[in-house]
């Protein structure tokens, strides 16, 4: 099978789409991977394929603001969309894959598909375009409406529409001019583990949810004892002796709001200092893209500051994990028995706040904008409370492979009947 994955975003985009290439390289696959660049992603080993676009740039120079992004539009954001949307074009040209899965943002990958006459596979990392009455569209609104639920899946339609100058310009890349409306996804994938978010019953039997995406561990010399081989992925333990002894020096809580550069991240640093030092429990924080600044005369043996680290190697090791409310990190955390404090600021992050506190895994989120030493001294403080039900839920996700279940699920669509390509390029 030689399988084409494109993604766009910051480095929560990317991650879970180079875990799935890696499984799928083991697997025997020819897989190429399209990215934006400066991701922060391991994508060692694997072949790349730039799409000249740049979202952590873009985030450190306009925040993640809802209403900037509007408001540059044409000259900062439609630009970067349109590398993403043109070039995923080409790379689907370039390399003739048998399958495409893509991330949302990638409006033409069906296009694309549908010239080349091959299947494609949408990657829900959120549950944003699979209508359901369970729950709202992650990203719209935290409040149940029952079955007016489904009406908040047309959002995703609605953004989509914006970009159908690219979406045009990337079918005359593939030759078909102004494309017809595109054929519906084979299959839809959601990376995401039942122990966090239960398969809603009224999803179509085309909708898989895998469990979270993660590599293929690597392989080790039987004969060497001196136990696994550690990574050096940027910040990690192996790469910084500091951080390392930091590590072993006692309980600690992790601190790290990725790409969400928003708001005073000074004042933010204080509450998280003052929150952990209330409670007596030294601090990691990963400052990620702006996030969290904390200044000097905060610092002492009690906080460690690092831009970015291992989750694999810190979250196990934490009494809490403080965090935007992302779903790698949400995952991350949860799969390493990690009570979780969401500190959610935009898009679907309060979605999972409000899941995890509904399924009894972590205290009620507090909104960014309302983070102060005392209600986050306080959430740590309830974080026992919920330990037990982590566990049960870390349990049950270290039985899950999720990668391999959607690699499965490309494989079977590749031995179907193809349908013909709209021109052969």
């Amino acid at each position: 099978m030689k399988l084409l994955l494109v993604t766009a975003g910051s480095r929560g985009d990317v991650e879970p789409f180079a875990a799935l290439a890696r499984r799928a390289a083991a697997n025997g696959h020819e897989v190429r991977l399209a990215v934006p660049d400066n991701s922060g992603a391991d994508l060692t080993g694997l072949d790349v394929r730039s799409l000249e676009a740049d979202f952590s740039a873009l985030i450190e120079s306009q925040g993640v603001s809802p209403l900037a992004a509007m408001r540059n539009l044409r000259e900062v954001v439609r630009p970067v969309m349109r590398g993403v949307i043109v070039n995923a074009a080409h790379a689907a040209l370039e390399f003739r894959p048998d399958v495409i899965a893509w991330h949302p943002k990638v409006l033409s990958a069906p296009v694309a598909a549908d010239a080349l006459g091959i299947p494609h596979v949408l990657v829900e990392l959120v549950p944003a375009m699979t209508p359901t009455r369970e729950f709202p569209a992650a990203g719209t609104v935290t409040r149940d409406f029952g079955p007016f639920n489904r009406l908040t899946y047309r959002a995703a339609s609605a953004a989509a529409g914006m970009f159908r100058r690219e979406v045009d310009e990337a079918a005359d890349v593939m030759g078909v001019g102004h494309p017809h409306p595109a054929s519906a996804p084979a299959a839809t994938l959601l990376p995401i583990s039942p122990a966090i978010l239960p398969r809603p019953a009224d999803w179509p039997d085309s909708v898989s949810l895998t469990g979270a995406w993660r590599a293929p561990a690597r392989p080790t010399d039987p004969t060497d004892d001196t136990g696994p081989t550690p990574t050096t992925a940027s910040g990690d333990t192996a790469a910084d002796p500091a951080l390392a002894d930091f590590l072993d020096g006692g309980p600690f809580a992790y601190a790290g709001f990725g790409s969400m550069a928003a708001g005073d991240p000074v004042e933010r640093g204080r509450a998280l200092v003052g929150a952990a030092r209330a409670r007596g429990i030294r601090l990691l924080v990963a400052t990620g893209l702006g996030g969290i600044a904390v200044p000097d005369e905060l610092r002492g043996d009690d906080v460690f500051v690092s831009r970015a680290v291992d989750h694999a190697a810190v979250l196990p090791r934490a009494v809490a994990a403080i965090h935007h409310g992302g779903i790698g990190t949400v995952q991350a955390a949860t799969a390493a028995g990690t009570v979780s404090m969401v500190v959610p600021f935009i898009a679907d992050q309060p979605f999972w706040g409000a899941t995890l506190q509904r399924r009894g895994l972590a205290p009620a989120p507090i909104p960014q904008k309302r983070l102060t030493a005392a209600r986050l001294a306080d959430a740590l403080g309830a974080a026992p409370a919920f330990q037990s039900a982590v566990d049960a839920a870390a349990a049950r996700m270290a039985d899950e492979d999720g990668a391999a279940e959607a690699v499965g699920v490309l494989e079977r669509l590749v031995t179907r009947p193809t349908k013909p390509a709209l021109r052969h390029p």
